[in-house]
C-alpha cells in the first residue's frame, strides 16, 4: 500500500508580515502533481493544517480547494488536528466528508477508532489522534497516572487496543525525544512536552507532524514528513519534500523516500559588504535573487536606507542585519520577534533565571506546565 505523508502546512501564515497564500496554493499544486505521478492510495496530512486556530477565510478557501481536489481523485485521506489547529472547527463535517474518503479526525474523547483500507496483503488499520497535552488525556483516564506527554500517548494508544497481527499505521502531532528542531515551532522549554518513541511499537508506521524538518526518529518507521514550505530562516538548509511510503505484508521492510516539490520563493541568505550586493552587474546574475531573503551587511558603519536600496536589486527582502565588530560585542537581544515566538513557558522561565540567577529545576517546569494548561483550559 502506497501512502503520502504531508504535515505542517500552515495555511494562513506570514513570513516576516507577508502573506505566503499564492506561495502555498503553489505548492499544493505542486503536491497535486506528486499524487497524480505517484498514484497512492492514501493520503496522510499530519496536523498544523493552519497556522492559527481561527483561520482566515482565505486560508480556508484555500485548502477548502486542496481537498476537493483530493476527492476527485477518489483517495482516501486522513486529517488531524495539530497545535496550531482548533480541534474542533478541523472536526466540522467530518461525518458527512467520510462518504467522500475524507477522514477528519474527531475531537479527542478517549476514543480513537480504526479505519481499515485492504490492498493485496490484507487490511491496514489507521489510527487518527490529534495533538493532546496530558491535560486532554486525564480528562477520560481519571484512574491512570498521567504526568508526562509520554504518559499521555501511552494511555491514548492502549486505550485503541491495536491488533497487532495486522498493519497499522498511526497518524499524530507530537514532539518525540531527540528530533531536530528549529525556531519556527513551537516547543516547550525544558522539553516536557517531550514523547518517547517507544510509545510508537505497535505500528508499522507512524506519520508524524510538529517538525518542520523532514527526519526519522531512530527508525524510519516513525517519521516527519516536514514543511513543504520553509517558513523561518532557521530553515534554510531544510530540504522540502513530500514523503512516500510503501508498506508491503506485515512485518517487512517498508519502504521511505521523498519527492522534491518546487517553490514559488526559495529562502536564502547572502551576506557580505553593501557595495558588493549593490553591485549592479552582480545583482543581477545573483541566482537568490528572487528568493525570500536575508541580507547580513558586514559594513562597519549602519547604511542609509539600506533595506530600500537593497530591495531595488532583491524584490524580496526579507529581514537585514549587520555583523561587525560593533553587533558582535552587543550580544543583546532586540525588536519584538525573539518574544514573539516563545512560549508562555519559556517567557516565564527566562524571567524566573533573571530573577534569582538560577534556572528553574525539572520540578518548577512542570509544575509552571501543568499551571498554564490549567489557565488555557479555563479560557478555551
Amino acid at each position: 500500500m502506497k501512502l503520502i505523508h504531508l504535515s505542517d502546512l500552515h495555511l494562513g501564515k506570514r513570513f516576516c508580515e507577508r502573506s505566503l497564500l499564492d506561495d502555498q496554493a503553489a505548492i499544493l499544486d505542486q503536491i497535486l502533481g506528486i499524487i497524480d505521478a505517484e498514484q497512492p492510495d492514501a493520503v496522510l496530512i499530519a496536523g498544523d493544517i493552519y497556522d492559527k486556530s481561527v483561520p482566515s477565510a482565505e486560508a480556508v478557501q484555500l485548502f477548502d480547494g486542496f481537498l476537493v481536489a483530493l476527492a476527485q481523485r477518489r483517495l482516501e485521506v486522513f486529517i488531524i488536528s495539530g497545535n496550531h489547529d482548533s480541534p474542533e472547527r478541523i472536526a466540522f463535517g467530518s461525518r458527512l466528508m467520510d462518504a467522500s474518503g475524507i477522514h477528519l479526525s474527531p475531537v479527542y474523547d478517549g476514543h480513537v477508532a480504526p479505519i481499515a483500507l485492504k490492498d493485496e496483503h490484507g487490511a491496514v488499520n489507521f489510527y487518527m489522534l490529534p495533538f493532546v497535552k496530558p491535560t486532554h488525556v486525564r480528562r477520560f483516564f481519571e484512574e491512570a497516572d498521567i504526568v508526562t506527554y509520554t504518559d499521555a500517548l501511552r494511555v491514548a494508544i492502549h486505550a485503541m487496543n491495536v491488533d497487532t497481527t495486522v498493519r497499522n499505521v498511526l497518524i499524530t502531532h507530537q514532539f518525540v525525544t531527540g528530533a531536530t528542531t528549529c525556531d519556527s515551532e513551537e516547543l516547550s522549554v525544558g522539553g516536557s512536552d517531550n514523547v518517547d518513541v517507544r510509545v510508537f511499537d505497535d505500528f508499522d508506521y507512524v506519520a508524524l507532524g510538529h517538525i518542520h524538518g523532514a527526519q526519522n526518529c531512530g527508525t524510519q518507521r516513525v517519521r516527519y514528513c516536514g514543511t513543504p514550505l520553509k517558513y523561518s530562516f532557521s530553515e534554510v538548509k531544510h530540504k522540502k519534500s513530500v514523503t512516500v511510503v510503501e508498506l508491503g505484508s506485515k512485518g517487512e521492510e517498508l519502504t521511505v523516500r521523498t519527492v522534491t516539490p518546487l517553490p514559488l520563493h526559495e529562502v536564502s541568505e547572502l551576506c557580505g559588504t553593501f557595495d558588493e550586493l549593490s553591485d549592479p552587474v552582480l545583482a543581477e546574475q545573483c541566482p537568490q535573487k528572487n528568493d525570500y531573503l536575508r541580507i547580513t551587511l558586514t559594513d562597519e558603519d549602519d547604511i542609509p536606507d539600506a533595506m530600500a536600496r537593497l530591495r531595488s536589486y532583491y524584490p524580496y527582502l526579507m529581514q537585514l542585519r549587520y555583523d561587525n565588530s560593533r553587533t558582535r560585542a552587543d550580544q543583546f537581544i532586540t525588536g519584538t520577534e525573539a518574544t514573539e515566538s516563545k512560549t508562555p513557558l519559556a517567557l516565564f522561565a527566562e524571567f524566573f533565571e533573571q530573577q534569582n540567577n538560577t534556572p528553574m529545576t525539572d520540578e518548577q517546569l512542570a509544575f509552571m506546565q501543568s499551571l498554564i494548561e490549567e489557565i488555557e483550559e479555563e479560557h478555551a
